[in-house]
């Protein structure tokens, strides 16, 4: 298999490049030159949205296509166009953010979506963005289009922050706010498993819509966090804390305390949707122990501080508003 990936050097896109070479696959990975692609892959230089910044794709053929744009919709569009008739099938790396909001729990594939275009420009927000890239990988490929529609993203390389930043707060021990119920189930797809299906998606020649996480309850806040204490070695102390206090205290979910969600609306859109499709055409998710073992093991490689991609905000609980809270 000959594949393409349109960046490939951070997180998801540095999972699937470095899945596909160990599969033997001829891998080329085009990019901006800002981080170094991993061993074994050809490189292409070039930056998407400026004026002959695909020059280096006007030539050859691949097997497959992985993007995970996720700016204008209009950049997707002028790729798609420019590799329709040289390259078999086009996996655009999606967000379950495509659905309109709220999303009733169990959603599957056919549900709503936001409005959007593919010649959007980069002034729309992430959703809209999302779904007019969809709509421009469908535009140029038709039915050879894969709509990966990810959920929570969590595992080695992540340069968002969220599974880093528990992972470095357990480890600091104390006493730890954590929000429950501690039972709360979650929904996540470790980017090695995300990148696991899409090659093999591609590989079978898959498109069209697929929810991309874990199943409903793969694992549990509770989980979660006896985890990174066990991988950290931590003594810290895990005081679990019902949502309503949580919130009473200002604490902002998801951003302050990453990966959580309380019940409700939001917790239902993120973390209950219908995965059966993917399953039935090969997703498999690791245990979530392994998922913070290997990220913890990556973190440490690096010093223990994780990359962060610019445009995106910090995540974290201040320790001053984290005393606070748990003084009561």
């Amino acid at each position: 298999m000959r594949l393409l990936t349109l960046g490939g050097t951070e997180f998801v896109g540095r999972a699937v490049v470095e899945d596909a070479l160990e599969r033997g696959w001829e891998v080329t990975v085009f990019h901006r030159g800002r981080h170094q692609a991993p061993p074994g892959a050809a490189v292409l230089l070039g930056e998407r949205g400026t004026d002959g910044g695909l020059a280096a794709l006007e030539h050859g053929e691949w097997d497959a296509v992985v993007d995970t744009w996720s700016g204008a919709p209009a950049v997707v569009r002028e790729t798609a166009r420019l590799l329709a008739g040289r390259a078999a099938t086009y996996a655009y790396v999606s967000s379950r953010s495509v659905y309109t909001y709220p999303a009733a729990p169990g959603l599957d594939e056919a549900g709503p979506v936001v409005d959007a275009s593919p010649g959007d420009g980069p002034d729309v927000d992430y959703a809209r963005a999302k779904r007019g890239g969809e709509l421009a990988a469908v535009e140029s490929f038709g039915d050879r289009a894969l709509l990966v529609r990810a959920g929570l993203i969590l595992g080695p390389y992540e340069n968002i922050g969220r599974l880093p930043w528990w992972l470095t707060r357990v480890a600091c021990g104390g006493p730890v706010l954590a929000p429950g119920p501690r039972d709360l189930p979650l929904q996540y797809v470790d980017a090695r498993d995300l990148a696991a299906w899409v090659l093999d998606a591609a590989a079978a020649r898959l498109g069209g819509a697929y929810n991309l996480v874990s199943p409903p309850g793969h694992t549990t806040m509770g989980e979660l966090l006896d985890a990174c204490q066990a991988v950290t070695g931590s003594t810290a102390e895990l005081r679990w804390t019902d949502p309503e206090t949580v919130l009473a205290a200002g604490i902002e979910p998801w951003t302050e305390l990453p990966v959580w969600l309380p019940p409700g609306e939001l917790y239902d859109t993120l973390h209950t949707a219908d995965v059966s499709r993917a399953l039935a055409t090969g997703l498999r998710c690791r245990p979530v122990g392994e998922t913070v073992a290997d990220t913890w093991n990556w973190l440490r490689s690096l010093g223990g501080v994780a990359p962060h991609r610019p445009d995106r905000p910090s995540v974290g609980l201040a320790p001053d508003k984290e005393a606070k809270a748990l003084a009561g």
